[in-house]
């Protein structure tokens, strides 16, 4: 990370305006006018759930109301009228949105706009505001949820139900993976892999457009097949396509899968287009190891915040897991850590020689080796066009898992009842 001990507000600045920048909106987001206006609409399929944000000037007051024959969510806005936003909100429905059919907005009377959302089956929706951040500003959001099922492999939607409800009991997810591994023998490693931002957040933006979210996913995908090829590991991702996903979510379903590693992918970027390199950190429970390392904690840890949860402040954040983090735990994250950055010395420029620490949210899970890997700066215009190139990608994500073999096959760890 770059030395900001002349202007430590400038990282923060920057990730704080790119986060703004997002793509997908209505054609016409930048009108100006009325501060009751609706300014922008945004629409975020994923296979998890569908997200539309109404962007506007002033926080709005609504009623909402699930109706069947057909399937449809109606939302009422008061003191709102309509505007061409609104009025082509309809052509921003894509058709392979596997939630969403179609909007309809009209002028329900002379002080309330009415929007119906066609959907494509019965859902749990969840409408919800949210105060300006960054450069966004009152949100009007509305997540359009599947109904659970039974059979379902995976955790997130259920997790994410309990989150949304302030229901994400993380002693209860603790109990239940120390159960596991008292009871059940491993057999291969899991390996749990977090592509950052996503959705509504879309991460720091290169000089060409280049958005964060979109490179670590695919780097992602790229060390998925990797290590599920390799018959002791098997991988998941905590988003698996462009959907925004809780902090505490992502460790949650780390731990929900019984996780035995996470490792968290991302892109770096700085005022200072000169910055360049790759970095690796790991937590910290005494503070940051430096000035650069606690401002990306922070901006890392305002993901929550640009990319809009409807609940925030469980007792994951504030105290349990302060009582609970193991040293051990923080010291497997350094050790992983270290085999990961000498192999990215054969691919790239290191920012930092060494593995750098601070209070990051997404690694604070207390009973699994976490790391936060910035693979460049996507600020730096030469290593973002690296980034977007295949090549690159691949040889990240070989770099990757190669350290995680050299992890789990080392003494220290071979040493120890395990796969």
């Amino acid at each position: 990370m770059p030395d900001l001990t002349h202007n430590p507000l400038r990282r923060l600045f920057l990730k704080s305006m790119v986060a703004a920048l997002v793509l997908n909106v209505s054609p016409v987001s930048l009108a100006q006018g009325n501060k009751s206006e609706i300014i922008a609409i945004r629409i975020w399929p994923s296979s998890t759930y569908t997200r539309i944000s109404l962007e506007s000037g002033i926080a709005l007051t609504f009623r909402h109301s699930m109706l069947t024959s057909p399937n449809r969510l109606v939302i009422d806005i008061y003191d709102l009228t309509l505007n061409v936003i609104l009025k082509h909100a309809s052509q921003l429905v894509k058709p392979n949105d596997p939630y969403l059919k179609g909007i309809r907005v009209s002028q329900f009377d002379k002080k309330t706009v009415r929007v119906v959302l066609d959907l494509k089956q019965p859902l749990d929706p969840v409408v919800f505001t949210l105060q300006p951040v960054a450069k966004f500003n009152d949100r009007l959001v509305i997540d359009l949820y599947p109904k659970p099922t039974s059979v379902n492999d995976d955790p997130l939607l259920a997790l994410l139900q309990e989150y949304n409800h302030g229901d994400l009991n993380i002693d209860q997810k603790l109990s239940r993976t120390k159960h596991h591994s008292q009871s059940q023998k491993k057999t291969r490693w899991v390996i749990m892999i977090d592509p950052g931002h996503g959705g509504e957040d879309p991460g720091a933006i290169g000089k060409h457009g280049t958005r964060e979210k979109d490179i670590v996913l695919s780097i992602s995908w790229r060390l998925k097949r990797l290590i599920n090829r390799d018959s002791k590991m098997k991988a998941y991702m905590t988003r698996n396509d462009d959907v925004f996903i809780p902090l505490e979510v992502r460790t949650a379903k780390a731990r929900a899968l019984h996780a035995d590693l996470f490792i968290s992918i991302h892109a770096d970027a700085f005022t200072n287009r000169a910055a360049q390199g790759s970095s690796i950190y790991a937590l910290s429970r005494k503070g940051a190891t430096s000035l650069a390392a606690s401002y990306l904690a922070k901006t890392q840890n305002e993901s929550n915040l640009i990319g809009g949860v409807s609940f925030s402040g469980d007792s994951y954040l504030d105290h349990t897991i302060v009582d609970l983090m193991q040293t051990s735990t923080i010291n497997d994250s350094l050790l992983l850590g270290k085999e990961i950055l000498n192999r990215f010395k054969t691919i790239n420029k290191l920012h930092k020689n060494s593995i750098e620490q601070a209070g990051f949210v997404v690694l604070r899970a207390p009973d699994i080796p976490s790391l936060l890997v910035e693979t460049a700066f996507i600020s730096n215009i030469q290593e973002e066009r690296r980034l977007r190139t295949d090549r690159f990608q691949q040889q990240i994500a070989q770099a990757i898992y190669a350290g995680i073999k050299a992890f789990i096959t080392s003494d220290v760890i071979k040493n120890r009842e395990h796969p």
